[in-house]
């Protein structure tokens, strides 16, 4: 994986692998839209913990039958390592391209046997070294070998030099060189020093045919390249005008047989999905609202899921915009937002609670979390909102909009699909901007225009989502704050400057991640304080509704109801009756 976040779709709302981005819904990110959610239950507002995906061992699985799923668009960009991918992209690119490094719900990464027969991590003249030896049989659908030339063609791409543009650079550009080894089906990976993270690399591969930064960037534009894929599925249908992808068992794959003999992906609005799932037509759907709970409570053969989630949703300024060039208007802005009256009408009727979201590079639950926002001064408070526009300079207007030399206070804010959820979510936050002076305007977009609109920047204020791939959320930091290799896609406030590229880099250079994470979760707060682009809003949990028998849910990165797991993909499928 080259990204530790992703942007989550627009129906999923929040990019290889580590963070990426989803379009902001009402709260959770499951199968592809994302609404807020939590328990059902009434009463006391309780948390969600752990994963709840109805894991089911092969041997007890059904051989053969068909899943339709849901999903918010068909990115025109389809290579999942490229700045401009989303959770949707990672999505479709999973069902036909290597799976060489599968993790486990809590984080747990390991090599897949499918394609890797050994996996050794040792320290050899002060420098951390990686080894990988792939199996005989692993090879690409056009016959290419799996060896020691695609980890080096992924090293390539993905350490941000020649003009290529991953979604991420962490990780591969601490590498120094990459070899073969006694074989060519053995790839020796030497990071320059010691490296903290190396089981966070690799979860996708480049072709080798991919050999150049034109290729990585323009190649998979509205082309899914499937000769340059593998595993136990291929691509039957890829038609993305009509928003439908349809996979089927791959007659060269070597693995376990995979079990479904078609995935359907359709593109779907919240409503229509929702619509399909009643009438039978789709075996899935994101539940995580009370009125959507509602809709499914008196459906027969369906069961709900409930698992935490691994994103977060926030909210991004734009500061190339003349009313948010300064820091003290931008902080302003971010003290007028009421996370607990937004997640209030997320979370209306679900009986839900969770700590307030405060920091990108760890969740709450995981070891070593502090609330950097908290740490970084921010609190919500009108009142002081106001004092410092009006010493920003300003000026309230009869019409109760602020104005500065001319300049309105005022922006378009998207709003992406037609989940009624994401839309209230929107309208509490024009309110809450109006009692500060600003002039907030929704703009209706369609939920599979999110990608387009987003890396545009065709927006004042977005409100998105951050879905993380894996557990090493400090190893990604420079995903979202560093400046000069431009390669933060997630984070498109503008507000990052040189000064912090070293002080990450300082932090990436400590030798442990025990050392590593305390003084990443001190900079982040740092780095808030300096720049007031990015807003933590909250994660909320994952909820889905399947038909009775689904199992092994959600095989794929970034989304789902398996925490950080990520499955091969040939074991989700049916459960034997």
């Amino acid at each position: 994986m080259s990204k530790q976040k992703k942007w989550l779709g627009a129906a999923a709302l929040v990019a290889s692998f580590s963070l990426v981005l989803t379009a902001c819904g009402g709260g959770t990110d499951d199968g592809n839209t994302d609404n807020g959610g939590g328990s059902a239950e009434q009463g006391q507002a309780e948390g969600i913990t752990g994963a709840d995906y109805n894991p089911v061992p092969r041997e007890e699985m059904q051989q053969g039958g068909d899943v339709t799923l849901p999903i918010g668009e068909l990115t025109e960009q389809m290579n999942a390592m490229h700045g401009d991918g989303a959770v949707d992209t990672q999505m479709i690119w999973t069902w036909y391209n290597p799976q060489i490094i599968l993790s486990t719900p809590e984080g747990e990464a390991y090599p897949n046997p499918a394609y890797i027969s050994d996996k050794t991590v040792e320290t050899v003249d002060d420098n951390t070294v990686l080894t990988l030896t792939f199996t005989d049989e692993a090879e690409f659908n056009d016959g290419t070998p799996m060896d020691w030339k695609t980890i080096e063609n992924t090293w390539i791409a993905n350490r941000s030099q020649d003009d290529y543009a991953p979604n991420s650079t962490e990780g591969y550009r601490n590498i120094a060189s990459v070899e073969a080894g006694e074989t060519d089906k053995q790839a020796v990976v030497t990071f320059d020093g010691t490296f903290a993270w190396v089981d966070a690399l690799f979860f996708n591969v480049t072709h080798p045919a991919v050999d150049s930064a034109e290729k990585f960037n323009t190649a998979y534009v509205e082309e899914a390249n499937p000769d340059w894929g593998a595993g136990p599925y291929k691509i039957e249908t890829m038609d993305l005008d009509g928003g439908v992808a349809t996979f089927v068992p791959n007659e060269k794959w070597w693995g376990d047989e995979p079990m479904l003999d078609s995935v359907t992906f359709r593109v779907m609005e919240p409503t229509a999905a929702m619509n399909a799932f009643r009438a039978g037509e789709i075996d899935q759907v994101a539940t995580g609202t009370a009125d959507r709970l509602e809709q499914v409570a008196d459906m027969d053969d369906v069961t709900t899921y409930r698992a935490a989630r691994t994103a977060t949703n926030l909210l991004e300024l734009n500061a190339e915009r003349e009313q948010f060039t300064d820091l003290e208007t931008r902080k302003a802005v971010m003290m007028a937002i009421d996370r607990e009256q937004i997640t209030d009408v997320v979370w209306d009727g679900l009986g839900y609670t969770e700590e307030p979201a405060g920091s990108f590079n760890l969740y709450p639950f995981q070891d070593g979390y502090e609330d950097a926002l908290s740490n970084a001064g921010w609190e919500f408070n009108v009142e002081e909102a106001n004092a410092i526009l009006d010493e920003a300079g300003w000026e309230m207007g009869d019409d109760e909009v602020r104005t500065r030399d001319g300049v309105r206070f005022e922006g378009t804010l998207p709003n992406f699909g037609d989940d009624p959820i994401a839309e209230a979510r929107v309208r509490v936050v024009q309110q809450q901007l109006k009692q500060i002076g600003f002039d907030l305007q929704v703009d209706q977009r369609a939920a599979n225009e999110f990608s387009d609109v987003l890396t545009s920047k065709d927006w004042d204020i977005v409100m998105l989502g951050f879905s993380s791939s894996d557990a090493f959320g400090v190893m990604w930091m420079c995903q979202l704050y560093c400046y000069s290799d431009g390669n933060n896609q997630l984070n498109l406030s503008s507000t990052m400057d040189e000064s912090i590229d070293e002080r990450i880099h300082e932090v990436e250079a400590l030798p442990t991640a025990e050392e590593q994470i305390p003084a990443a979760m001190e900079l982040e707060a740092e780095i808030m304080a300096e720049t007031w682009g990015i807003f933590p809003l909250y994660s909320g949990p994952s909820i889905s509704t399947v038909k009775n028998g689904l199992a092994n849910l959600t095989p794929e990165p970034y989304t789902g109801l398996d925490l950080f797991g990520i499955q091969p993909v040939e074991n989700f499928g049916w459960a034997a009756e």
